[in-house]
Order: C-alpha cells, then sequence, then structure tokens
C-alpha cells in the first residue's frame, strides 16, 4: 500500500467534488468532474486487492460498458437516474479489502459510473444558453456538503497508516462519500417532474412490500440469509419469539431503516392525500409495518416513531401536542409494567442495556475532545477506540460522535450545518397542499428518519438514499408554489 498515493487520491478525490458542487461556471464544473474522477481511480488502484488482475481487468470493462449504456439513458430520460438508484440501493455485498471489511454498493457504483459519464456529456455538449441551477441545485445544503466532504478528504492526510486507519478512511471515500456525493449532484440537475416522483413512491412501495414479504417468511421459516452473526444470535435468544429476520439486506437494522423510509412516504400519502391511492398506501404502509417487527431494530423503531410525530404535528399543528404526550407516557408506563423491559432498563448498568453503544458513545466523545482540532482522521474511529480501551476495537453507531472523533469539531460543525440545512429544505413554506408539497414533506420525513435512525447506527453518509433525497428536497423547493 502506497500511503502518500492512497492521501493523494483522496484528497483530490474530494476536493474535485467539492469544486463540482460549488462552481457555476461550465469550464469549472467539467474540471472538477475530471479531478473526482481522478481522485477516485488513484484511490481504487491502491486499494485493488492483489492478484486476478485479468479478472479485475474484465469486470472493469464489462462495468464501464454497462455505464456506458446507462448514460445513454440517463441523458434521454434524466429521472431514470432515480429508479435505477432506488433499485440498487438496498444491495449492499459484503466483501474484504485487505484488512478491512465493508458492506459495498456494488451495482449502484454502475450506476455512478453512468452518472458520471451523462454529467460529463451534459457539460461538453448542452449548449451554454440552456442555463444550469446554481449549485448545481442543491441549494442550502451545497455549501455545507461541499465544505464537509473537503474536510473529509483532507482528513486523510493525518490519517495513521501504521494502524490501518488510512485504508479505512481512504475506503470510506472512494465506496460512499465521493460516489454518493457525486449522485446528489446529479439529482440536483433533475427539472422537476412530479410523475416521475409519484412513479418513484410506486417503485418504493412496491420494494418494501416484497421486502417486507421476505421478511415475514424469514419469521415464520426460521431461514436467513447473509449474516452468519444474525444466525448464531438467534440461535441463542432467550425467547422463541425473539428471531431477527434481514430480508434480502445483510443487517435487519439496514433492513428496518428501508422500510421505515416507505412507512414514511405512505403515511404522508394517507394524512394528506386523496381517493383510492390513500386507501392503497394504508394498505402497503400495514403489511410493511408487519415485515419491519421481526427486525427487531430499536433503531429503526425509534426513526419510525419521530417521523410519525413530525407528521402528526404537521396535520394537528399545536393539537398534536396532548396525544403525542400522551403516546409517550403509554409507552413508558408499557416499558416499566413489563418485568423483562424494566429489569433491562433499570436493573443494569447502562452499557448493558444498551448493547455497549452507551461505552462507544462516551468512548467516541473522549476522542473528540482529546483530538479537538482535526481528529484522529478519516478512517480513525476503530484505532482510536482500541488504544483508548486497550480492546481490539469497535466500529461507532453514532454518526455525528464518529465525525468529531475523527475529523474534529470542525468536521462535527460542518455535519451539523449540513442536517440543519437538511431539515429546513423540505418544510420551508410547506403547507402541504399540492403533489408537490406531499412530495417535499416525504422528503422530509424520510430524512430526519435516516438522521435519526444514524444515531444508533452509524450510516448517515453511507446511505444513498440520503444524499438523494438531500438533492430532491432542493429541487422541490425549486418547483412553482401552484405545481
Amino acid at each position: 500500500m502506497n500511503a502518500d498515493l492512497l492521501r493523494l487520491g483522496g484528497v483530490i478525490g474530494a476536493l474535485g467534488l467539492s469544486a463540482l458542487i460549488l462552481a457555476r461556471a461550465r469550464t469549472w464544473r467539467a474540471g472538477a468532474l475530471a479531478v473526482w474522477a481522478l481522485g477516485c481511480g488513484l484511490l481504487a488502484i491502491e486499494l485493488a486487492p492483489s492478484g486476478h488482475h485479468r479478472a479485475y481487468a474484465a469486470a472493469a470493462v464489462a462495468g464501464l460498458a454497462a455505464a456506458g449504456l446507462l448514460a445513454l439513458l440517463f441523458v434521454r430520460l434524466p429521472w431514470t437516474l432515480a429508479v435505477a438508484v432506488l433499485a440498487c440501493a438496498p444491495a449492499r455485498i459484503p466483501i474484504k479489502i485487505g484488512a478491512t471489511k465493508a458492506n459495498l454498493l456494488l451495482p449502484l457504483y454502475v450506476v455512478v459510473a453512468g452518472a458520471a459519464l451523462a454529467l460529463a456529456w451534459g457539460l461538453l455538449r448542452k449548449p451554454p444558453a440552456d442555463a444550469e441551477p446554481a449549485a448545481f441545485g442543491l441549494g442550502a445544503s451545497a455549501r455545507p456538503a461541499a465544505l464537509l466532504v473537503a474536510w473529509l478528504g483532507l482528513g486523510l492526510l493525518w490519517s495513521d497508516a501504521a494502524d490501518k486507519s488510512l485504508r479505512a478512511g481512504a475506503v470510506d471515500l472512494l465506496f460512499y462519500v465521493l460516489p454518493l456525493g457525486l449522485l446528489a449532484v446529479a439529482f440536483g440537475r433533475l427539472r422537476w417532474d412530479i410523475r416521475w416522483v409519484k412513479g418513484l413512491y410506486v417503485q418504493l412501495a412496491a420494494m418494501a412490500l416484497a421486502f417486507a414479504a421476505i421478511g415475514i417468511d424469514q419469521y415464520l421459516t426460521r431461514h436467513i440469509y447473509w449474516n452468519p452473526k444474525v444466525i448464531v444470535d438467534n440461535a441463542y435468544a432467550p425467547n422463541s419469539w425473539f428471531y431477527r429476520v434481514n430480508s434480502i439486506f445483510y443487517d435487519p437494522s439496514i433492513y428496518g431503516r428501508f422500510l421505515v423510509v416507505a412507512i414514511l412516504a405512505s403515511l404522508v400519502l394517507v394524512l394528506f392525500g386523496r381517493g383510492r391511492p390513500v386507501w392503497a398506501a394504508a394498505c402497503a404502509a400495514t403489511v410493511t409495518l408487519v415485515g419491519l417487527l421481526p427486525s427487531f431494530s430499536q433503531s429503526s423503531f425509534f426513526a419510525l416513531g419521530c417521523g410519525i410525530a413530525v407528521a402528526l404535528t404537521v396535520l394537528w399543528r399545536k393539537k398534536a401536542l396532548l396525544p403525542l404526550a400522551f403516546a409517550v407516557a403509554a409507552l413508558a408506563a408499557v416499558t416499566l409494567g413489563v418485568p423483562q423491559l424494566r429489569h433491562r432498563v433499570l436493573g443494569k448498568n447502562l452499557s448493558h442495556a444498551t448493547g455497549t453503544r452507551s461505552t462507544l458513545v462516551s468512548t467516541g466523545i473522549k476522542l473528540a475532545l482529546h483530538h479537538p482540532l482535526i481528529g484522529l482522521g478519516t478512517g480513525g474511529f476503530v484505532s482510536g477506540y482500541a488504544k483508548e480501551t486497550h480492546t481490539s476495537g469497535a466500529a461507532s453507531h453514532d454518526a455525528p460522535i464518529t465525525v468529531a472523533a475523527e475529523n474534529g469539531l470542525p468536521g462535527l460543525a460542518l455535519l451539523l450545518w449540513l442536517l440543519a440545512a437538511v431539515f429546513v429544505v423540505p418544510f420551508r413554506g410547506n403547507r402541504v397542499r399540492t403533489a408537490t408539497d406531499r412530495a417535499r414533506l416525504a422528503f422530509g420525513l424520510a430524512l430526519l428518519a435516516i438522521v435519526v435512525h444514524s444515531l444508533f447506527y452509524n450510516a448517515l453518509l453511507e446511505d444513498p438514499l440520503f444524499w438523494a433525497l438531500l438533492a430532491l428536497s432542493a429541487v422541490a423547493l425549486r418547483e412553482p408554489a401552484s405545481a
């Protein structure tokens, strides 16, 4: 591994993407896209496993050919990019890159390559008279997103190569931040079309129903795919009714998060829609909820509860406070009334009750306070945790704390700035009177659920739906209020 090339590739790719988000002149955008591609190429060359060069070369050629065909489709029908991203978002393939394990979005990377080619074609061939949105349509999210990406890339400069932090950070950049940030840029260039958005909802609901059906079947048949850890945990479960399922996903929590996004999208239609689609959405949400239950994903349940609370607040305004307070009180009463749950919450220490996640959080805060200016470096949480606790290390389960520990207070400030923009844009001036308003509300609830979920399961910047929804919220805000 050449540490200098990894650092160079990460910095170049991140700065290229940052410039691509912020630049306004077409020539600057084209140059920034080329720099992004160069950075990704350097990272890919250095991270590629040794051996099997012919197989990798053949896979690269096949991937580029598929990307070229997708680029033609995206140029002719730009909204098919959203269809392709949604279709590929659940496909996370567990692989090992050297000593680093990761669940990679392999099919999605072909889509990203197609989006990059389509973007390059648009920049090089599109007539200059056809004006494009400033900052590629990311609106209020553009500046914090660009600065955060740049800071994450610069974080590789002080990541420790000796303890594998540098490789881990390079993996995060190459397989998540750089490709998914490029997707946000491509989404930000779309022209709003409510017909395509309605089609995306149908696709999302259909996918969630299919995944929920598989999850229900897994619970009934006691047959798990992919994840041996879930199989072992189920074998030692204290109760026969407790059996976690993951559908086609590797992790039950990722499965639960996808279903929560679909349920909240249906909830918007149920609360604010009219006619037969409302009943169809209600049925879809009910079946999807049944499929969510055996995931036993506490983070997903909490994210769903937050989304429902915000949706009811939008619907009832101040009148929602009393029923929400009653619901919280009822939940607390039920929790304390069941002996097993009461013993879990009150009878043992906090670390045991939260599955050691409180220890991860407290240690992550210590790491952030020990390195407040620049952090441990991108990818440095696991090794930093190992040194702090004298253990083999552990991955963080909280996205903001991970950023704070790895990228210092500047990184945390940029992330909070981005999240503030993410929460403001979908709800700004939204009276939920039109189809576009309902779409904006659905985007906002989905983003809320993803962010809340990331507080307990560190997968925020690694989630393609987060980047896509961030961009689509800005695209919808550009639509005239009468749409």
